[in-house]
């Protein structure tokens, strides 16, 4: 008992400690979506945004710009190119299993670049980036590598920004477990690779999203309408299947959707 006791005591110090230096993540702590209406309307990336507002913009293949109501950019899987634009994001992301996932070169005005597999291959790394009204964070994930695994070797980023907590899976190639879930805690919005084969299969991929229980669905790293449309045809039994039409949406946590929702976007390059 005397041990249990102290062993508690070690656990919340070591909480305490890690408080002082990282700001508590509102994912983690709550554990259901906020309820709303759907509000979803098309924006140049250059318009200003609403308080408590997020905008979303597909690039690319899994490359997404996210930016808050107070101007902070974060591109996801960044492979170097945003479009002919004079735009530098505050900060990048990526993952190695692909190079249409990465660069080994990326722009050096870019302050942050956060590189989801560490130093060493097999080791993993952990981020926690506050920008101030965004905080980025990472939950390492294992792929597939040269006929083996990769430990860690894939990072499911979590941008908390305006309430929200949004997810972008990467190149994700398992189901994550106990612990992977519950790192990743509430994700209000996330963005899923729907190939069905180069990620995760497609039955898994359900599974994953059903398990999450998200209020939008954002596809990704499809291979034209075939791979999509497969994807819908497996969700549409349980989730809201909308086609915005355009590459951008706008979300707040008092406008998401009532019931879940597939919100397939076009890709499109900042212009």
């Amino acid at each position: 008992m005397i041990r249990t006791c102290i062993a508690l005591i070690a656990l919340l110090l070591a909480s305490a400690a890690q408080a002082q230096t990282r700001m508590p993540s509102h994912c983690i702590a709550i554990a259901d979506a906020a309820p709303g209406l759907s509000y979803l309307h098309n924006a140049s990336f250059r318009d200003p945004l609403p308080d408590y507002t997020v905008r979303i913009s597909y690039l690319a293949h899994a490359s997404f710009l996210i930016q808050s109501p107070g101007g902070t950019g974060a591109v996801t899987d960044y492979t170097g190119f945003i479009g002919n634009v004079d735009y530098t994001p505050d900060a990048v992301t990526m993952n190695h299993a692909h190079d249409t996932h990465w660069t080994a070169a990326p722009d050096p005005a870019i302050a942050h670049v956060l590189r989801g597999w560490g130093a060493e291959h097999g080791k993993g790394i952990d981020h926690h980036l506050d920008l101030g009204d965004m905080v980025i964070r990472n939950v390492s994930t294992d792929i597939r590598s040269f006929g083996g695994i990769e430990p860690e070797g894939n990072s499911i980023f979590v941008f908390e920004v305006a309430g929200l907590c949004i997810g972008h899976l990467g190149h994700l190639h398992h189901e994550p477990d106990a612990a992977q879930y519950a790192a990743l805690g509430r994700l209000d919005v996330v963005m899923a690779p729907v190939d069905g084969g180069m990620t995760l299969d497609l039955p898994t991929m359900l599974r994953v999203l059903q398990r999450l229980k998200s209020s939008v669905v954002i596809p990704m790293h499809w291979f034209g309408d075939g791979t999509l449309s497969a994807f819908l045809r497996g969700i549409g039994t349980d989730f809201a299947i909308e086609h915005v039409g355009d590459s951008a949406l706008e979300l707040s946590l008092r406008t998401l959707p009532r019931e879940p929702t597939v919100v397939v976007l076009k890709p499109r390059y900042l212009r």
